[in-house]
């Protein structure tokens, strides 16, 4: 079973694939779509499309461009969008966000838990910006050091420990690159759990209800080894942030 179809099975009753609780998503799209009454905001790795379905939701006025690689989880944003009655307000795109392209700029960029596309939180942020229209606003949310990674935490994200910072180096970073965070969210301990117990919770409950499917033995498999890497590995070590960022 491929990495797309694990994440994607994985994720389908936390459709928010990163440690944000609904709340949470919620509270940093209220500040990261005000004060603007409409709009254009662009996922950089869309996935399902979970937060720019959320974003339209919550402005009716706005439209919405994503970009993955991911052809199975685009077609399941293109379901929730029809059945949420947002399909005319959404474009969705089979591309390596690193080429995508528009001739009008976006007020809301956003990429979550994806800046390995563009090869780190900087690189995405230049991304970004080149399609940030003036006085816009990012969305970005990037992994980082809860406390200095045991050898156990780096074997199972398959990590170095050059890949985070900590959480002071890590907006630092930011800010010395031009950017200013207006808002952030750091995902609790809860949240977390709350996450971790659903992507492995519901990939190994796919597994056990389609006990004849050739790849259920795979599926559980990848439950349990996923498991017991955030429980004995990087559990408490690895933090995440969402920031909302603007430029001067």
């Amino acid at each position: 079973m491929d990495g797309q179809t694990v994440s994607r099975l994985a994720h389908a009753r936390h459709p928010i694939a990163a440690p944000l609780s609904d709340g949470s998503v919620a509270a940093l799209l209220a500040r990261a779509l005000a004060p603007d009454e409409e709009g254009r905001a662009l996922d950089l790795g869309c996935g399902r499309g979970a937060w720019l379905l959320r974003a339209l939701g919550a402005r009716p006025r706005w439209r919405a461009v994503g970009v993955d690689l991911d052809a199975a989880a685009l077609a399941l944003a293109r379901e929730s969008a029809e059945a949420l009655g947002v399909q005319r307000r959404i474009g969705l795109h089979h591309l390596d966000a690193r080429e995508f392209t528009d001739r009008r700029p976006f007020e809301l960029v956003l990429n979550i838990g994806a800046t390995h596309v563009f090869g780190g939180l900087l690189p995405t942020l230049a991304a970004a910006r080149e399609h940030l229209a003036p006085g816009g606003r990012v969305l970005v949310g990037e992994g980082f050091w809860e406390r200095e990674p045991s050898a156990a935490a780096l074997a199972a994200l398959g990590a170095a420990r050059e890949d985070h910072a900590d959480l002071a180096t890590t907006v630092d970073r930011v800010a010395a690159d031009g950017w200013t965070p207006v808002a952030a969210h750091v995902s609790s301990r809860s949240e977390w759990d709350d996450y971790e117990f659903a992507r492995t919770g519901t990939l190994a409950e796919w597994a056990l209800d389609h006990p004849d499917h050739p790849d259920a033995a795979d599926a559980l498999a990848a439950a349990d080894l996923h498991r017991a890497e955030w429980l004995h590995g990087y559990r408490g070590t690895l933090g995440f942030v969402t920031l909302v960022l603007r430029r001067d």
